[in-house]
């Protein structure tokens, strides 16, 4: 009949035979991207939780590095692993009755230690720039040449001033050093508030091997590279099935009149 019209549009598929949005491949790409998510997001974890453990500091000993109430990670550590300027994780009883103690390595079994020359610490003859003090020099009173017995470690606050460090606890039967068989962790990083990784101080690498960061950074991609997978695989389905309509819609033509 004239000046009727009507519209064509491109056929669809129904029933049982309808299939998946964005193909039977897509589909199983998604799936194989979000369990290959799901193990690299839940193993990173895993694996943090296994090699790291949180802390708390509750003091402001470690200012600037670490500051008062900060939340840091810590990786655990045999003591033999530790190295000069390592922030490491002890407990000594002489020090704090079973709570751990944050301090700064600055001198290992068979150094020599003293304060101060030209304002700075001296290691077996040796002055330290260290650089993450607050005000640039030692910032602490004078204290006498320590011979650090093997096994042992001499350990300082960032905040010479303040800091109840191996210069509190000379008169000691050990003078103020603790044995290394006490350190738990070493601090990899302050991530609350997000401080980041902590730097290893170049200052003592003249007198021995630095440690090396943990596996932290890695950790982190994978939780990350995880999460993106995961969330980009389960949003291939609704993305497909929008593109999909949209498609549809565009391939729909008015018919001319008859």
């Amino acid at each position: 009949m004239g000046g009727e019209s009507s519209t064509r549009t491109a056929p669809h598929s129904g029933g049982t035979g309808r299939t998946p949005a964005g193909g039977r491949t897509g589909q199983r790409l998604s799936g194989l991207a979000v369990a290959l998510g799901l193990v690299l997001f839940l193993g990173g974890f895993a694996w943090g939780a296994v090699v790291y453990r949180p802390y708390t500091v509750p003091t402001s000993s470690m200012t600037p590095t670490i500051g008062v109430g900060d939340r840091v990670l810590a990786q655990r550590v045999d003591g033999d692993e530790v190295r000069r300027g390592d922030v490491v994780v002890f407990h000594d009883r002489t020090w704090a009755d079973n709570a751990p103690v944050v301090k700064r390595v600055v001198a290992v079994g068979g150094d020599t230690v003293s304060c101060c020359t030209h304002g700075k610490l001296t290691v077996n003859g040796k002055q330290i720039d260290e650089p993450y003090l607050k005000g640039g020099p030692a910032e602490i009173t004078d204290f006498p040449v320590v011979k650090v017995p093997e096994g042992r470690l001499f350990l300082l606050g960032d905040e010479r001033q303040g800091s109840l460090d191996s210069t509190a606890h000379l008169q000691d039967a050990a003078r103020g050093t603790v044995s290394r068989a006490d350190v738990t962790a070493r601090v990899d990083a302050v991530v609350w508030p997000m401080k980041g990784m902590l730097e290893r101080p170049s200052g003592f690498a003249e007198l021995g091997e630095l440690s090396t960061p943990g596996p932290l950074r890695t950790i982190v991609w994978l939780v990350v590279a995880g999460a993106v997978l995961v969330l980009g695989g389960a949003a291939y389905g609704p993305v497909a099935t929008w593109l999909g309509r949209s498609r549809s819609r565009n391939r729909t033509e008015p018919a001319g009149a008859r």
